[in-house]
């Protein structure tokens, strides 16, 4: 067994999941996807087409990067959404216990660190990722 390519499927599954299941609760409760538009994002997105758009998006992106399709497409757009997620929750990140940045703790927002580096340890390891669709079509 190729250890390194089953912890890419394992790594490639969890951030592919995740921010699938993130698109679904876009499309299922777009209520909720407002609330966090108008608390983190200024109301930028809280468009309800809008929003909608950016659930199939995000389902479709999770897949294809669970699958391994599209890879040099698709690993770099995970990366970049993890890394807009974060941008408006960066004070939780860097004080999750609330001592000097923000008002009150957040420390369940932490992980989110750790999808951001899994989906860039991802693009470093790329060549040894041959369980996905494209090291098996050759791509």
């Amino acid at each position: 067994m190729d250890t390194k390519a089953i912890s890419l499927l394992l790594l490639r599954f969890s951030t592919g999941i995740y921010l699938s299941l993130w698109g679904i609760d876009k499309l299922i409760n777009a209520e909720h996807a407002v609330n966090l538009s108008d608390r983190f994002y200024g109301g930028l997105l809280s468009s309800s087409a809008l929003i909608t758009v950016q659930g199939v998006v995000q389902v479709a992106l999770g897949l294809a990067v669970v699958l391994g399709l599209f890879r040099g497409i698709t690993y770099w757009a995970q990366l970049a959404w993890y890394l807009i997620g974060i941008l408006p929750i960066i004070g939780y990140i860097l004080d999750p216990f609330g001592a000097y940045l923000v008002e009150t703790g957040r420390l369940t927002w932490f992980p989110s660190t750790t999808l951001l580096f899994a989906s860039w340890v991802i693009i470093l390891f790329k060549d040894y990722d041959l369980l996905s669709l494209d090291a098996k079509r050759s791509k």
